[in-house]
């Protein structure tokens, strides 16, 4: 079920509320204390974006397992975008970029039972209508820039919970594959030689080999060797 709020603090904090069960959906226009990765805020203005929180509870994905999770949700936006025709990639761990420029961002939150994940919450906010956004992004889009008209946010919510409906099958058929597979090929920069920073060693150039099910970023440095990064021991040096 979707539950559609005027405003809440954040969508991710409300959807922690017991009465929110397996694919409900909190959607608020207004977030007074949103939050990205890496603790940023998140900010979107009414009436033009979605922002909303998906439910789901897991029992069957082993924690170890819990990245193959935000790798089908990361599909799911991506298959979304490809029925608008828009052309769309994943940045390592889980935003979605058109281009260098970034349409969604994303903040999954578990909880456990033992071994296997209890609760996911995933935090999701797509760019849809917004026209102008604050110049201290780096590098904001919206599918309305992209495509050149404007969305209805409810047929395009509709449209990602049920490609979301048929990845997260993937996932609970055990199909763990042909996820990583697809997540793979849709990787931002894949192939590509970029500079990256890697926190208390600086700048290097490599290049994106794919990654572990585990979450780890595969990565070919300049001198031939492989490194492999957990999320926030790698960076992405992008363009303003």
């Amino acid at each position: 079920m979707i539950y559609r709020l005027a405003s809440t603090t954040s969508t991710n904090d409300e959807a922690r509320n017991p009465k929110y069960r397996h694919g409900d959906v909190v959607w608020a226009e207004r977030q007074t204390a949103g939050r990205g990765q890496r603790g940023h805020v998140w900010h979107s203005p009414e009436g033009e974006n979605l922002t909303f929180s998906l439910v789901l509870e897991p029992g069957f994905l082993p924690v170890r397992e819990q990245f193959l999770l935000s790798e089908a949700v990361a599909l799911s936006l991506t298959d979304t975008f490809a029925v608008y025709g828009i052309d769309t990639r994943i940045k390592w761990t889980n935003d979605i970029y058109a281009g260098d420029r970034k349409i969604v961002g994303m903040l999954i939150e578990h909880s456990y039972s033992g071994p296997t994940l209890a609760r996911t919450i995933v935090g999701i906010g797509i760019n849809v209508n917004q026209t102008a956004f604050d110049p201290a992004l780096p590098n904001p889009v919206s599918m309305t820039q992209l495509a050149g008209r404007m969305f209805d946010r409810a047929e395009v919510l509709e449209t990602f919970l049920a490609r979301c409906e048929n990845r997260y099958g993937q996932l609970e058929a055990g199909e763990t594959d042909l996820l990583q597979q697809a997540y793979r090929r849709r990787m931002y920069r894949l192939g590509e030689r970029h500079r990256y920073r890697i926190p208390g060693r600086g700048e290097t150039d490599g290049t994106i080999e794919g990654v572990r099910p585990t979450g780890e970023l595969l990565l070919r440095h300049a001198d031939g060797s492989l490194g492999e990064y957990l999320f926030g021991e790698a960076e992405f040096v992008l363009k303003k």
